[in-house]
């Protein structure tokens, strides 16, 4: 017999390809909807009928539309996602070059993001009503109120400005220069990371409150165990399951790109990748950004799921 596990992981395999295949039409769908002609739209003032004639080639889009759309399926699952239309560039290439960027400033955020949101919501729940609790709520509820933006301008101002400590912009590859990489990361992974942080503690102590109601807990304190044993064993690591699920999302959320952050920082991320296609009417990269962001996206809910079984055990994969 099959191994639950294994079982579950083909039911979300497939899945994952059926959402990827809806993505997959919706994408296509997106040159077709838009008004007037893509390729005359992105040449702008470089149009001329040899230039048109041939980008419209290289894209495609001078075959029938079935023609056309078998076609960019094949392409997408061979990794062959066109040709920018700004450049000439593939956009597969394109999008591996910023890659590593967006998944720096996710790992760097959601760290900084678990390591405050974990202790206060956990803090905030064990003292419901006191005065520590509210602190904490008044603070998360202020870090979810104030924009992406403006908490980057704010820790520009402070850390770039008046002390001095770092970079305002731009980005080092990390191989290349690891300390100027890093310099150069802390302050939009910290403004990603503390926004997801104000996020996470509201969803921590939630899940904490919750759990701290149900009667088995109230059953181990009754027992006089620790309170340490009641709090870590019994309550938080049962509030795992939300906290993993708010957790897988921010971060594909910001693997996703973080629009505005990565604009002001000028981070050359996904993000800044698609603001850029938008203005430009780089439909192409648009599509390859679209496809690449649904694959991260069911890429981290899959890991999620699958730390469900590993965080609880009552959980079955069957």
């Amino acid at each position: 017999m099959t191994h639950p596990i294994v079982r579950f992981l083909v039911r979300r395999l497939v899945y994952s390809l059926v959402v990827l295949f809806g993505v997959l039409i919706v994408v296509f769908a997106l040159v077709q909807l838009v008004p007037g002609d893509p390729v005359r739209i992105a040449l702008g003032t470089r149009y001329t009928p040899e230039a048109y004639d041939a980008l419209r080639a290289a894209s495609g889009l001078d075959r029938p539309l079935l023609q056309q759309f078998f076609g960019y399926v094949g392409s997408a699952l061979t990794g062959n996602l066109g040709v920018s239309f700004r450049n000439g560039d593939p956009v597969a290439g394109i999008l591996l070059d910023r890659l590593p960027a967006t998944a720096s400033l996710a790992a760097f955020g959601i760290v900084v993001a678990l390591l405050i949101a974990l202790p206060a919501g956990i803090y905030s729940a064990l003292r419901e009503g006191r005065i520590g609790d509210v602190i904490v709520r008044v603070t998360s509820q202020f870090g979810v109120s104030i924009p992406d933006f403006w908490m980057g301008i704010l820790l520009i101002a402070l850390f770039s400005s008046t002390l001095g400590w770092l970079p305002t912009s731009g980005y080092r590859p990390l191989l290349e220069d690891p300390g100027g990489w890093l310099r150069h990361l802390v302050l939009p992974g910290l403004t990603v990371g503390l926004v997801a942080a104000a996020i996470l503690t509201r969803y921590v102590r939630s899940a904490v409150l919750e759990v701290a109601a149900m009667g088995y807990v109230r059953t181990a304190r009754s027992k006089g165990l620790p309170p340490k044993v009641v709090t870590f064993r019994h309550t938080v690591r049962n509030a795992l399951v939300p906290i993993l699920t708010i957790t897988g999302i921010q971060l594909a959320t910001i693997l996703g790109g973080v629009i505005v952050v990565e604009v002001v920082f000028a981070w050359p991320g996904l993000g800044r990748l698609v603001f850029n296609s938008v203005a430009s009417r780089d439909y192409p990269v648009i599509q390859g950004a679209v496809l690449l962001i649904a694959v991260l996206f069911l890429a981290v809910n899959l890991v999620v799921d699958m730390l469900y079984a590993v965080v609880d055990p009552r959980i079955r994969l069957s």
